[in-house]
């Protein structure tokens, strides 16, 4: 394990190196957000109202509202990322790291928007009636002839494989972990716990997972924000030190200081961009499977609401975690049994704990810890079974729900670090394919977003309304039937 555990982590470095997804992942942000026009900043405030306040459109088509399809997504990717990723990325690259998962958040908001278009642009009907999208089908139905089916077939086995590491096995076993260390909890108790709770919730499907999404998800952001923003007023005087080294840092790398080695530029844009993608998944198109299957009367008002998440969980709940690790000083902290910098998955830990009275600051992280990972295993189940459908048919979708909540159990009880390098490696072979498609089809989407935003610019047009708009739109009517050519409903739950 430990042989291969090395193999997966020198296939992570590559594809994350300098030289494959980073410049893909940045460069695709800037293409999409040059040709939208700055969408993201422009509209980011009516989106939100959209999403947040409106929630859903009236006598639209689909399966849950377009606020449980967000707080789906924002499960799936509110997790150890924010908490362990965020201390993982300042750790290794420096206060500097943070600035460029900033970066990453801004522009990959062009890019989920553009993904959350194309999943509901592009969705189909399965055999259950459900809708059913993502790039595992908008690659082929998008993109004509074998190139587009083999994007589509290479993302869906690359999600389905990906889905039990980052969404489940990583999760439980950061769960576990921090439950045994903060309140001596046995970590077979929360496997078991946890699995119970998995299946219970799983194997209601979309629905379900959406209903308690739509109230854990604003509960648990909430909470973990309320208290970083008590410890960042509580250190009101370090901040703007922490906002001068972090953007300093990003441009010159980071000094030897305290428990600190020193951080290369390049270290820093690294793990700031990988960190930043496995926190908000912006360009890997797992949130566009969840934004199929909202209720919604057009495919950018979905865009849009979608695109609202990145902004969440990049520029809110990271943000509070990286500040809260710089104004306290805990980045560079030695620790004292190790005389080493302090590691990664205790640091944010620390970090409460020093900004907090007492000493139970860590205990904050860990109930924010366990409510974030557990939400993820419920979004990332979904994701694995919308993948499951587009290979294999309705039929194993179930068993999967099953097996899916049993390895939670394994995550654990079990040492995964050779799961942790497999993560990365997924996450980044499931963003390749997605990537190169967004850049294909990004005419039609800009196109078609221009078309929309000048009828409804304040996104306000109710259905009669956008139907008069739309009307004779080419791929309109096509859209509006639910069933696309090629979708599962059409092809059949066993052929491919």
């Amino acid at each position: 394990m430990d042989d291969l555990g090395a193999l997966f982590g020198d296939i992570s470095s590559v594809i994350w190196g300098p030289f494959v997804l980073i410049p893909l992942l940045l460069g695709t942000g800037l293409y999409l957000t040059i040709r939208l026009g700055g969408l993201q900043f422009i509209k980011l405030a009516a989106a939100l109202r959209l999403g947040l306040l409106k929630r859903k459109d009236a006598e639209a088509e689909g399966d849950i509202s377009q606020f449980q399809a967000l707080t789906t997504a924002l499960a799936a990717t509110v997790g150890t990322g924010n908490i362990v990723g965020v201390a993982t990325a300042i750790g290794i690259g420096g206060p500097g790291a943070l600035f460029w998962m900033w970066v990453t958040g801004l522009l990959g908001m062009a890019s989920k928007y553009t993904e959350a278009y194309l999943g509901v642009r592009f969705r189909g009907t399965d055999a259950a009636g459900e809708k059913s999208g993502g790039p595992q089908y908008y690659l082929e139905r998008g993109i004509k002839g074998p190139f587009g089916k083999f994007l589509a077939l290479f993302f869906a086995i690359a999600a389905t494989l990906a889905c039990f590491g980052i969404g489940n096995m990583t999760q439980g076993n950061s769960i576990a972990a921090n439950l045994d260390n903060s309140f001596n909890v046995t970590p077979w108790v929360t496997g078991v716990v946890l699995t119970v709770l998995s299946i219970a919730v799983l194997v209601g499907g979309i629905k379900s997972i959406g209903r308690v999404t739509a109230g854990f998800v604003p509960v648990m952001i909430i909470f973990y924000v309320a208290a970083s923003i008590y410890i960042l007023i509580s250190n009101v005087s370090g901040i703007p030190a922490a906002f001068g080294q972090i953007f300093t840092d990003a441009f010159t790398g980071t000094s030897a200081v305290g428990g600190f080695v020193g951080s290369a530029i390049i270290i820093a844009v690294q793990y700031g961009v990988a960190r930043g993608i496995f926190s908000n998944e912006s360009g890997m198109g797992s949130a566009a499977i969840a934004a199929a299957s909202a209720q919604t009367t057009h495919p950018v008002r979905q865009g849009l609401v979608s695109m609202t998440q990145t902004f969440i969980d990049t520029i809110i709940v990271v943000t509070c975690t990286g500040l809260v690790i710089v104004t306290t000083g805990t980045w560079n902290m030695i620790d004292e049994e190790t005389g080493e910098q302090i590691s990664a998955a205790l640091m944010t830990g620390q970090a409460f704990t020093n900004g907090l009275p007492g000493e139970w600051g860590h205990w904050i992280v860990t109930i924010g810890l366990v409510m974030f990972a557990f939400s993820t295993i419920l979004g990332w189940c979904y994701y694995g079974e919308r993948n499951i459908e587009r290979l294999f048919g309705r039929k194993l979708v179930m068993p999967f729900r099953i097996v899916f909540s049993l390895v939670v159990y394994v995550g654990c009880t079990t040492e995964l670090t050779a799961v942790w390098n497999f993560s990365d490696m997924m996450n980044g072979l499931m963003a390749l394919p997605n990537l190169v498609g967004l850049l294909i089809l990004s005419g039609m989407v800009v196109r078609e977003t221009r078309w929309y935003l000048k009828h409804d610019p304040k996104l306000e047009a109710n259905k009669a309304q956008i139907e008069d708009f739309m009307n004779e739109r080419p791929g309109w009517a096509e859209w509006k039937a639910g069933d696309v050519v090629g979708s599962s409903h059409h092809r059949g739950a066993h052929e491919v």
